[in-house]
């Protein structure tokens, strides 16, 4: 089911003063993808999920669910919650503990009045679905972090849902323990063909979990676009730095000249992926660690080859993270465990130009 958000507004007030959590939003998710708003904390993330499921009412626009309106300020149409048709899996879970897995699964069949046998098939397929097949009898309180997500998101989709709507889910699990359900519910879902709406502020999950993205500040919608492109080829400087580590240089746009977008910077003159950008305008130069290569000697490099020194050097396992001092810019890169450094010494590196990535700023 697509979703479309045209408009939405909400507003608080606090202490005579009126705060936009939500600020003239217009978004359309589209069907059978999974849709993750990705933001800072206070950006409004949440509560532009609320309102789309209807536990928040906005101050102004409409929000439509499979081409139905579900709100609608001017045309006063309030479809609750419950009538909306979608799934909701919290950042806390909500299991009930005091209920078997079967009877926390089956609550939301069971308050339809659903007939007890459809009620025991159904409950067992999504059960196996989530690959929780045999847990019906155990106690919530008897789960791991893990399988009561496994449980919280069975209870969402047993009633068939529409749309399947998270927050922050997997905030509450350890390092590892996120990773693998990351992994899995990446899975569930791609089993599913059914649009699912995740929030986070954890820009691996959002890039590992999402068909598509839209990065929040300050209550507006920044940018969307696929993982790939948020991350290689952002059009903002708050969403190239919020996305992944990142070193910001300001740059003065100098020519466009062999494909490439030339500017000056601290680093010297550095040709760019091109950009449709003013001569003589100021942008950021984007450049992630991983993608500063260092080389050896005195290599030649047809492009950007940068001379510095190294300022610190952390390993981190599979890989060094240095720090590269070139005039007053101190960049950070991640190279090989393999590559032989040492604090204090002069380096080279070259950065290629689709790497190098021209930002508005």
């Amino acid at each position: 089911m697509e979703i479309r958000i045209e408009g939405v507004s909400r507003y608080y007030y606090s202490e005579g003063k009126t705060i936009k959590a939500l600020d003239d939003v217009n978004l359309t998710i589209a069907a059978n993808q999974i849709f993750t708003l990705l933001g800072p904390s206070g950006c409004g993330k949440t509560t532009l999920l609320r309102c789309i499921v209807g536990l928040e009412m906005p101050d102004t626009g409409q929000i439509s669910i499979g081409g139905e309106v579900v709100w609608s300020k001017v045309a006063g149409i309030s479809v609750p919650p419950e009538k909306r048709g979608l799934g909701m899996v919290f950042q806390t879970y909500a299991i009930w503990p005091h209920m078997s897995v079967f009877d926390n699964v089956a609550y939301p069949l069971q308050v339809r009045g659903m007939p007890k046998a459809r009620i025991r098939d159904k409950v067992a397929d999504t059960l196996r679905f989530v690959q929780l097949e045999g847990f019906e009898r155990r106690p919530a309180t008897k789960l791991s972090g893990g399988q009561q997500q496994r449980v919280a998101l069975a209870r969402a989709l047993v009633a068939e849902p529409k749309v399947i709507l998270f927050d922050e889910p997997l905030s509450n699990l350890d390092a590892k323990l996120r990773e693998e359900t990351r992994k899995e519910l990446r899975a569930f879902l791609g089993k599913l063909k059914i649009t699912a709406v995740y929030v986070t502020h954890d820009r691996v999950e959002a890039l590992a979990l999402s068909d598509s993205i839209a990065v929040m500040r300050a209550g507006q919608i920044v940018e969307v676009g696929t993982p790939k492109k948020i991350y290689f080829d952002a059009d903002h400087r708050f969403v190239a730095d919020f996305i992944g580590r990142a070193n910001l240089i300001p740059a003065r746009v100098r020519s466009h000249e062999g494909g490439f977008t030339i500017v000056e910077s601290a680093l010297g003159t550095v040709a760019c992926e091109q950009r449709d950008v003013a001569l003589g305008s100021e942008a950021t130069l984007c450049i992630r660690p991983e993608f500063i290569r260092i080389v050896a000697g005195t290599a030649q490099a047809a492009h950007n080859l940068v001379n510095g020194r190294v300022d610190s050097l952390v390993f981190v396992g599979e890989a060094y993270e240095v720090e590269i001092r070139v005039g007053d810019v101190l960049l950070l890169a991640k190279v090989s465990a393999d590559v032989t450094l040492a604090e204090g010494s002069a380096v080279s590196f070259t950065l290629e130009p689709a790497h190098c990535l021209l930002v508005a700023i």
